[in-house]
């Protein structure tokens, strides 16, 4: 009982009843964040408290689902391992330093169960096999488990069926997709409630089972075939060799090495991409229309995290998202907002209107129409991330090196036009002041890379439009007080990007226009520690509530360590990194009122977030106790913050 004994020290158990058979009804109860993730470099996940995998797209993040009934519980398709018997507790960790996740039940006068949940993990792509393994195992008394298989493919829009024999069960789907489940001895035969097959097993303490779903497989093998012992041993191993070198070993190391985690699993090995978040339509507000595709890779999005990465220590990844970007600026022509994990083209947005969406979310959406928007923010993170690259120790190419001079010099040429900015909305461009500022990063960042390379001409030009560009903002971006910075050109409200001006080192963070305009928008946005994009009243085409969002929360965090409030940034990182789920993971935004997480699930910018203001928060405790006064002026990398000239 060890390990039930230690989880039940971290989080309170789950608890499900006969009521929860209903799974509309559990799939409300539970909430976005009710699941761990699982993955191998090309896919993921998610695992349920209750057993159950919700959500899993095969062979990679943007293939339409085979499992996704957490989009709708009756025709999304799902597969699952629960007791028989109700009431149950249950209670999800990760194995320390990995992404193998495992989930505890404990039956009142039954036993304790616990599955062990991965899919086999090299690092490789070339070795990927496309399963996912679950062992089973009854660590006291006697349970009774069920185990169902009901994929549905292509988003549950098309009809699958089901051939079940001595081995397994193969899935077919029309369109040509296969899935093999295999569970030794078992004895398949249609479910009592809903579709699918259902076998049970009735294991007592000490005895195992192993569970494999294999992508198109072609017929059903032996479980020794799969090897399930040799890939767990194999994957746990592979994810600790890759923890060790996260250097960070500050007081938030669980939550930093869980964040780092969480941002390689949502990089698709093959090409050194990062999506956003391996789901789509998961709801910014229950009920409401703000659901998005996140399967992609946004060029600002990942080049943020690989940015976070580096600082702990991760230059692999660092360097694969380069070698992505100029592959696809190569076949491009240019820097796109977004791209497919393959570095193609995002596909057009649609509406899946089969879908009920989660708790009745609707619509249903793939694809993403943001992707032909104008965002001069994007290339200054692009930037800031090769710029940290090369401080860190590493090297950029010069065949990189030219696509960036090209993408840094489109920047000097347009950074005076209108444009859709961070939040894209779909209300029309402004002059976002956001979006000046990092066309500022871009050519500050360029000027020190052009340096690097011998080319003097252009780190003059671009050091000279950097001024140019600073002086712009502190001219047109100011309210009418002439104290704090808007929003946008003469838009006179507030925006939590805003926070990151200082993070960049556009202002220096105890300048009065930062600390006015952080103060303002702590007024107009904060929800206790949490802060709101922008007004709720905001017209951004799009209509509809939201949450809190996680990454500002993170950015007020780091401004307020800049400032040298210490115990203040503590309190607001604290009260983010405390949102996060029971096994560590945070969505994209929050309910303030509730703690409930919403949005696409996990979100590599929520975690981004908090590896930044972790260290960022750490740094300045460290010279604050060690009584110097460096903490305002110093960026994490070393670089001096600019002042406005």
């Amino acid at each position: 009982m060890d390990l039930y004994s230690a989880a039940s020290r971290l989080s309170r158990p789950f608890v499900f009843t006969e009521d929860d058979r209903d799974p509309h009804r559990v799939a409300r109860r539970l909430g976005i964040a009710a699941r761990g993730i699982i993955g191998d470099g090309l896919t993921c996940a998610l695992v349920r408290v209750d057993g159950v995998i919700d959500w899993c797209c095969m062979p990679r993040f943007d293939s339409p689902s085979c499992f996704g009934a957490v989009l709708d519980p009756e025709r999304g398709g799902s597969t699952s391992i629960q007791p028989v018997r109700r009431p149950f507790e249950s209670l999800q960790r990760y194995d320390p330093d990995t992404n193998v996740l495992e989930t505890l039940f404990r039956v009142p006068g039954e036993g304790v169960v616990r599955i062990t949940d991965y899919m086999p993990w090299t690092d490789d792509p070339r070795a990927a096999i496309h399963e996912i393994h679950r062992r089973v195992e009854c660590v006291e008394g006697r349970v009774e488990l069920e185990i169902v298989f009901d994929p549905r493919f292509d988003y549950g829009a098309t009809e699958t069926t089901l051939e079940h024999g001595e081995r397994g069960v193969l899935a077919r789907g029309t369109s040509g997709d296969r899935m093999v489940a295999v569970v030794r001895d078992a004895k398949w035969s249609a479910r009592e409630r809903g579709s699918g097959l259902a076998t049970r097993v009735s294991l007592k303490k000490g005895e195992r089972r192993w569970m494999v779903l294999s992508y198109a497989g072609r017929s059903p093998e032996p479980i020794e075939a799969y090897r399930p012992f040799d890939h767990l041993r194999a994957t746990r191993r592979a994810w600790r060799h890759w923890t060790s070198h996260v250097t960070y070993d500050g007081p938030w190391r669980h939550h930093v090495v869980r964040s780092a985690l969480l941002m390689k699993l949502l990089t698709y090995a093959p090409t050194g991409a990062i999506v956003a978040a391996p789901t789509t339509s998961l709801p910014e507000w229950i009920g409401n229309t703000r659901n998005w595709d996140y399967r992609y890779t946004w060029t600002r999005d990942a080049a943020m995290a690989v940015h976070a990465l580096n600082l702990v220590g991760c230059q692999r990844e660092a360097r694969e998202f380069f070698y992505f970007v100029r592959d696809c600026m190569e076949r491009e022509g240019g820097l796109q907002v977004m791209y497919a994990i393959d570095g193609l083209a995002v596909p057009d947005e649609k509406v899946l209107e089969h879908l009920r969406g989660f708790a009745d979310s609707r619509p249903v959406r793939i694809g993403n129409g943001a992707k032909t928007q104008l965002q001069l923010d994007a290339t200054g993170p692009l930037v800031d991330a090769a710029s940290m690259f090369e401080r860190m120790g590493g090297s950029l190419t010069l065949r990189t090196w030219r696509h960036l001079r090209d993408v840094v010099e489109i920047v000097r040429c347009r950074w005076r036009e209108p444009d859709h900015g961070i939040w894209e909305p779909r209300s029309g461009e402004k002059h976002n002041v956001d979006s000046k500022a990092m066309c500022w990063v871009a050519l500050d960042r360029g000027a020190r890379i052009a340096r690097l390379f011998g080319d003097v001409a252009q780190e003059h030009a671009w050091s000279d439009a950097a001024r140019d560009v600073q002086a712009d903002v502190l001219r047109a971006a100011l309210d009418p007080t002439g104290k704090r910075l808007t929003a946008a050109y003469g838009v006179d409200v507030p925006d939590a990007a805003l926070l990151r001006l200082p993070l960049h080192g556009f202002l220096e963070a105890r300048h009065p226009y930062v600390v006015e305009t952080t103060e303002w928008v702590r007024k107009e946005l904060s929800v206790g520690p949490f802060i709101h994009r922008y007004r709720l009243d905001t017209d951004d085409g799009v209509g509809g509530d939201e949450g809190a969002f996680l990454l500002c929360g993170f950015w007020l965090a780091e401004n307020l360590a800049l400032q040298g409030r210490i115990d203040e940034a503590l309190e607001v990182f604290v009260a983010h990194a405390e949102a996060s789920n029971h096994v560590g993971l945070l969505a994209e935004e929050i309910d303030a009122s509730s703690g409930v997480l919403l949005g696409n699930f996990p979100q590599a910018f929520s975690h981004l977030g908090l590896v930044n203001a972790a260290l960022r928060i750490d740094l300045g405790m460290r010279l604050r106790d060690e009584g110097s006064h460096a903490a305002p002026h110093l960026m994490m990398d070393g670089s001096r913050q600019a002042e406005p000239r």
